[in-house]
């Protein structure tokens, strides 16, 4: 059985303490792998070497970290079906969708940031004849960045790429449930000729490995992806510590369909916005508001569309739905299905697990699910289910759906159906989310910044917000007589 490594200081290493974690396949709910069971002491040791390789990377030129930067993205392409083969192994997705968009992304990650920090500018500002002033930015040091499980190397990508090119030395820990495209990945940086210790990673748990990048006073900012009630931890650790914190957390997304809307678009687009991933994507629209006179076609076209979706075996070239990630997080969504049926819900379809034939068994299916009947305000309208439920309300007018949408704790995304242009405008500058989709969905221009309102995150990533945060700026005024 292949036994991970941690990656620090340019090797691939084993832990310390010579424990690992087993590491299951979803799909067929048995152990494939060992993952290092990574403590403090393997923590410190990534942070030395990290601390060690900065001042030269931060001093090489730009585009020598570019040249780096490129040359892995050039990698992942080389490795594209066997990187995808081992998210969808690794994960539970279809082996289609790691192929069409976690793999390509990783690699587009890479590619974005290798070349907009070429471009990444800073400012000046000539107030007067005698005073100039500008602003530089540098690297701030060792970057931690912990990712999750949901879309692994595609986030994990997401932070190391801006990290790198800005000039800091990183200490990343990917989810200890999907470690391994970032096993995978520290290889392709020996092969890229990543010098040692410009990115170390260390596998293991969140309360052990990733407890101690978190606290650690020689890593001055943190870069976290993840649940709220994680995030509310590290900002617990990291505020009084005075760190740079970004925080992409949860979210329990409305998709607002209004009447005027292109039908047939809004219901091909949200079957796939609330299942994609087996709807563990942060973004999916997990409540669906249908305003009152196509409510009921709504709701009869969208379960019909939705028993189609064939939940299979994830490297079946026809399964659009494969297992979620884990026999904990299966339990998790079911319990909150049978919550929605003591809260009076009527499940539509769905609702249960699914036992497979063959080599999948024994894996963590689950029927897609959908739910009417519930009130906007109960807990399963207002928790993060993160599976392949949604649930569906009627509304009657852009004010109480409005209310709806922005009555939870979270604000990170939102979708809006209509073909009134006016009231695109504004409803999307009434919604409380960071992210607002009109008439589509989860379409991504790296150049634009993403991130959430209320718990669903501080700071924003993506394009110069996250080239902001990591770097300080520095306004520098010269008195020129």
């Amino acid at each position: 059985m292949e036994k991970i490594q941690n990656y620090i200081g340019g090797q691939l290493v084993v832990p310390l303490s010579g424990n690992y974690l087993d590491n299951y396949n979803p799909a067929e709910g048995k152990v494939y792998s060992l993952i290092p069971d990574s403590d403090e002491s393997d923590v410190k040791n990534a942070i030395e070497a990290a601390k060690k390789a900065f001042p030269e990377w931060s001093s090489l030129s730009i585009t020598e970290r570019g040249k780096i930067l490129n040359k892995v993205a050039d990698l992942i392409d080389r490795d594209h079906e066997k990187l995808a083969l081992a998210e969808s192994n690794d994960n539970g997705k279809p082996l289609k969708l790691a192929k069409s968009v976690d793999i390509p992304r990783a690699s587009a990650n890479m590619r974005f940031y290798a070349t907009a920090i070429q471009h990444f500018a800073s400012e000046a500002h000539i107030p007067d004849d005698q005073y100039i002033n500008y602003t530089t930015r540098k690297p701030v040091g060792v970057a931690g960045c912990i990712s999750p499980w949901n879309l692994p190397l595609y986030l994990f990508t997401w932070k190391i790429a801006p990290a790198l090119a800005a000039g800091n030395t990183v200490v990343a820990k990917p989810s200890e449930i999907t470690p391994m495209t970032a096993y995978l990945f520290s290889k392709l940086c020996i092969e890229a000729g990543m010098p040692a210790g410009v990115l170390n990673i260390v596998h293991g748990l969140g309360s052990k490995a990733g407890q101690a990048i978190i606290e650690h006073p020689d890593v001055p900012l943190i870069s976290f992806t993840g649940g709220t009630e994680t995030g509310k931890r590290i900002a617990a650790t990291a505020a009084p510590m005075f760190k740079k914190l970004s925080l992409e957390l949860g979210g329990k997304n409305p998709n607002i369909v209004f009447a005027d809307c292109d039908f047939e678009k809004v219901l091909a687009t949200s079957v796939m916005s609330s299942f994609a991933n087996q709807g563990q994507i942060c973004l999916c629209g997990s409540r669906i508001f249908v305003e009152r006179p196509i409510y009921d076609r709504f709701v009869k076209e969208f379960v019909e569309k939705v028993k189609k979706l064939n939940v299979g075996d994830p490297l079946e070239e026809g399964s659009k739905m494969g297992a979620v990630v884990s026999k904990s997080h299966m339990k998790k969504v079911l319990s909150y299905i049978e919550l929605a049926k003591e809260e009076g819900g009527t499940v539509e379809t769905g609702g249960n697990q699914i036992k497979l034939d063959g080599r999948c068994a024994e894996g963590y299916f689950i029927t897609p699910t959908v739910i009417t009947g519930l009130n906007h305000t109960c807990r399963t309208n207002q928790e993060e289910i993160f599976g392949p439920v949604v649930t569906i309300m009627p509304f009657d007018s852009e004010e109480e759906v409005i209310g709806f949408a922005n009555s939870t704790a979270y604000g990170l995304a939102a979708t809006i159906w209509t073909e009134n242009l006016k009231r695109a405008h504004r409803v999307a500058d009434a919604v409380k989310s960071g992210v607002i989709w009109v008439n589509c969905w989860l379409v991504r221009d790296l150049r634009t910044p993403f991130g959430g309102m209320k718990q669903s995150g501080v700071g924003r990533e993506g394009g110069w917000e996250a080239l902001r945060f990591f770097t300080e700026p520095k306004n520098i005024c010269i008195n020129t007589k």
